[in-house]
């Protein structure tokens, strides 16, 4: 079976990224009016909202757990452990923090974090999800699966009792990513659920309004439900009628720099500790558009003539396991 592609996630990807890039290299706004960190907010719920959906999509249609932890470690691991074996050995990290590190449990050891890894939480909160779904897959094959939107609402509810709004650490924040989870099995559903006739209805302004006013301090309580409004908004897009959005979302610009997406994320915080981020804030401003253009030239170096063949390897090893247990007997 073909992978299912999505273009409009092609375009909340592109739109994830440019926001989180927007938050840590542009001035947004007076520190008072919280912009910057509203922006981190914004593009982090929805780089988590598709990435659960997408992960949880593909094990709905090949259920193997070998066959996806081979395709994520392949996507994730080459360009992380490169980057994060650069910026360590550049600042004499000790052996804590090189495990810390590599082993992705870094967003619980916030202090041992250099401020040119401390992006990389994200990544530990993906890897921890990688390996809780994949167990949950081995316990319960398929089935398990049904069990993630209890999760979404546990963490939930968690959250809301040790008030915390927003958080690196995975128990708190992978919220959003069983958020996209979530609106996978709806999708999975939607000829026949309800709920895809709801969220399919709802008006895009109204759920980025209230997405938006979740992600700032402001928001108060709202903050807590920031994944269900981040799945909600991706999922107007993906079970409502064709819009302006929609054309938007699927438009090359956005298609590209979602390719390049991951690389972006994870090069940029190193560049801007370089001489390209270095002076007075006039001068490090000035310097912001060579920034960019040296950031995305890295970037798309590395996706297609790095990143590329790792991935490419993960493929050709998990169609050769599953081969393998194709022709095992029993």
């Amino acid at each position: 079976m073909a992978e299912e592609h999505f273009k409009v996630l092609d375009g909340w990807r592109g739109i994830s990224i440019l926001t989180v890039l927007a938050c840590h290299l542009l001035p947004l706004s007076p520190k008072a009016w919280h912009f910057n960190a509203t922006a981190g907010l914004l593009g982090m719920s929805l780089f988590f909202t598709l990435s659960g959906f997408l992960i949880t999509h593909f094990l709905l249609h090949k259920p193997g757990v070998m066959d996806f932890l081979i395709r994520r470690f392949f996507r994730i691991l080459p360009l992380a452990w490169l980057y994060i074996a650069v910026s360590l050995w550049l600042y004499s990290a000790d052996v804590q923090v090189w495990l810390a590190h590599l082993l992705f449990y870094a967003n619980y050891t916030p202090l041992m974090i250099p401020k040119v890894t401390d992006h990389l939480w994200s990544l530990c909160v993906e890897m921890h999800f990688y390996v809780g779904i994949a167990l949950l897959i081995s316990l319960f094959r398929q089935r398990g699966l049904l069990l993630l939107p209890v999760l979404l609402v546990v963490v939930t509810l968690f959250s809301i009792y040790a008030g915390v709004h927003a958080s690196i650490l995975t128990h708190f924040r992978v919220g959003e990513i069983l958020s996209g989870a979530t609106l996978a099995l709806i999708y999975e559903r939607r000829r026949l659920s309800v709920m895809a006739d709801i969220i399919g209805n709802l008006h895009p302004l109204l759920i980025a309004g209230m997405l938006l006013l979740s992600c700032h301090p402001a928001g108060g309580f709202l903050m807590y439900l920031r994944p269900y409004f981040a799945a909600l908004l991706v999922g107007i897009t993906l079970l409502g009628p064709a819009h302006g959005l929609s054309k938007l979302l699927e438009h090359r610009v956005l298609a590209y720099i979602a390719a390049i997406s991951y690389a972006l994320y994870v090069i940029h915080p190193l560049l801007a500790s370089s001489f390209l981020g270095s002076g007075d804030t006039l001068q490090k401003y000035l310097k912001r558009p060579l920034l960019f253009v040296v950031l995305f030239t890295l970037a798309h170096v590395s996706t297609f003539y790095y990143e590329k063949h790792w991935i490419a390897l993960g493929k050709r090893l998990s169609l050769s396991w599953n081969r393998r247990l194709c022709l095992e007997p029993g």
